[in-house]
């Protein structure tokens, strides 16, 4: 896992439209929850996917995009945000460079980690769980992202006041 503030990687993938995109351009949005996950159609992570869009809209609505990393081409991702009605941003990786960039490679470099980061628009890390097992730790994570959001963003206010 990388380090709680450090810089997150750039980095550009095809998601399940079959469109780049970038770091940069989810952080656009807004801070991102970046997730890691083995495979689409896995009953783990399907049950992981599921989780995240029950709670989707309270994330959108506190301003946070939520966007899913796994090896599957944008097609297989295509197939599974339709079968599950998916709303999050799914993006392939087959060749594992983000996965390795963000140090979520399972032993041996086979698999994937299940992991989540929390990075603010400034491509700062301010949040990451890694769970392999329990899926519902990264929703709850998620949950639980606005509101340390806010808290460093309120710690950051009186730093700056106090030095003033």
């Amino acid at each position: 896992m990388l380090e709680l503030g450090s810089h997150a990687p750039e980095f550009t993938l095809l998601d399940h439209a079959g469109d780049e995109v970038s770091l940069t351009t989810l952080l656009h949005r807004g801070p991102l929850l970046l997730y890691f996950y083995t495979a689409d159609f896995a009953p783990p992570c399907i049950r992981q996917a599921e989780g995240i869009s029950r709670i989707h809209p309270q994330l959108q609505q506190d301003g946070l995009v939520v966007a899913g990393v796994s090896t599957q081409s944008p097609s297989s991702h295509a197939r599974f945000r339709r079968r599950f009605h998916l709303p999050q941003t799914l993006l392939s990786d087959p060749q594992k460079a983000v996965i390795g960039m963000y140090d979520v490679s399972g032993p041996m470099g086979m698999m994937v980690r299940r992991a989540t980061y929390l990075i603010d628009p400034g491509r700062i890390i301010r949040g990451a769980v890694l769970a392999d097992f329990r899926t519902t730790t990264h929703v709850e994570f998620m949950l639980e992202a606005h509101r340390r959001l806010n808290a460093i963003a309120a710690e950051l206010l009186r730093r700056r006041n106090a030095v003033a």
